[in-house]
């Protein structure tokens, strides 16, 4: 199988796009960092799947998701930070055209 090497978050609420590229390995999975260097999107075996920011702060989930797939999930994401919570559709990139 070949890791994914880039996709986008597309956030249902507005169409805002970040995308994401393949930016080495955690745990024996690929690891993806926002092009703006803010986020990764990693797995984990506490955790499964998730993003989290640069301190740290785990900041989104798959939903339908058991967290356990070899890439991030082409599913819902649901992100929180504070009081705000937005839902994003992960999309290869080339699906992105």
């Amino acid at each position: 199988m070949t890791a994914l090497e880039s996709f986008a978050f597309v956030r249902h609420v507005d169409g805002l796009r970040y995308r994401f590229e393949r930016d080495g390995e955690r745990h024996d999975r690929p690891a993806y960092r926002r092009t703006d260097g803010q986020v990764w999107c990693v797995w984990g075996p506490d955790d499964g799947w998730h993003c989290k920011i640069a301190d740290g702060l785990v900041a989104a989930h798959p939903l339908n998701s058991d967290g356990n797939e070899l890439e991030p999930p082409a599913t819902v994401w649901r992100s929180f930070k504070g009081d705000r919570s937005y839902l994003y559709d992960l999309r290869p990139v080339e699906l992105e055209a």
